[in-house]
């Protein structure tokens, strides 16, 4: 199977379709979207610029999660006050390292909203906030543009070669939700007091920060 076969839509949804799968996928919190993998896609071969590839990319995913942010900024109502209370800790860990925690979260391939759901909530500064993620955004669509232009045929033809139904990759797609969703409902469960606690003290402080 060809990775085309992917998303055997790529040449007609143009650029405009990338914005728009980035932008949709990148606001649903927690549940990763596909828009890597059709990022991906659309870097192989020469039909597309992969400069605009990157910057459509990154410049929508980085809106999305800057609405996300400001959600999380203005309404602290989205999670539960029990919820918050045992997330306390790390969010004041991730204020503390704003910029370098919203850089990375974006650069490499996590569950992003992690990051920056308590950064919101810790109401950090948001014009730092949006210009970190973009960096990191531009980061890692590049690399994923590069490898997959210069590389990724190469690379990823061997493992689809005995693949003739693209079904099992959306099936694996559908898994990989699964596994990070429940990875995140653990995470939102933890006694963050406890963990922290014993690493960095400063973050167990009893203050209406």
């Amino acid at each position: 199977m060809d990775l085309s076969a992917i998303f055997p839509f790529t040449d007609e949804i143009g650029y405009l379709g990338l914005a728009l799968v980035s932008f949709f996928g990148s606001l649903i919190p927690f549940v990763p979207l596909p828009s890597f993998i059709l990022l991906a896609t659309m870097s192989a071969g020469d039909k597309f610029n992969i400069h605009y590839l990157v910057f459509i990319a990154a410049i929508t995913s980085t809106v999305a999660k800057q609405i996300i942010f400001l959600i999380s900024y203005e309404g602290r109502r989205i999670i539960t006050e029990k919820t918050r209370k045992r997330m306390k800790p790390f969010e004041r860990l991730v204020k503390r390292y704003g910029a370098a925690a919203a850089f990375v979260a974006a650069a490499t391939p996590i569950p992003d909203d992690l990051i920056y759901i308590p950064l919101g909530l810790a109401r950090y500064n948001p014009l730092r906030f949006f210009i970190s993620t973009l960096v990191g955004k531009i980061v890692l669509c590049y690399v994923i543009v590069l490898v997959s232009h210069y590389f990724g045929i190469n690379y990823v033809d061997p493992f689809l070669e005995n693949i003739e139904d693209p079904t099992i990759i959306y099936v694996g797609f559908a898994i990989f939700v699964a596994v990070t969703t429940g990875s995140v409902l653990l995470v939102l469960r933890l006694n963050w007091e406890k963990i922290l606690g014993r690493f960095a003290p400063w973050t167990v402080q009893k203050d209406d920060d």
